[in-house]
């Protein structure tokens, strides 16, 4: 499946009926699983229906952070985010890229 950032957002965890998405490097992880983390009210809903590589990679829940944009970034931070990524394929299922 490929979905545009536009197309991402909808999978926000907003409407109950869809699954709820988050992007790591353009790699779409259906999340769903997680609803209480990643769901609304949840303590990472802002990565919710976004690419948020920049974000998990400087440990940010700013929202200028979440974005896709790696410029920028730290060897330690394009670390951290490696680590996520390990983390998130451990545990999520991999549904699409962002194109």
């Amino acid at each position: 499946m490929e979905l545009t950032k536009e197309q991402l957002k909808q999978f926000d965890g907003s409407d109950s009926s869809k699954p709820i998405y988050v992007a790591i490097k353009g790699r779409i992880f259906d999340v769903s699983t997680g609803k209480s983390f990643y769901g609304p009210g949840g303590s990472y809903y802002m990565f919710a229906g976004k690419d948020a590589s920049r974000a998990l990679g400087k440990m940010s829940k700013n929202e200028e952070d979440v974005t896709d944009s790696l410029d920028g970034l730290t060897d330690k931070e394009m670390g951290v985010l490696d680590d996520w990524e390990k983390k998130f394929e451990a545990k999520y299922p991999v549904v699409g890229r962002v194109v």
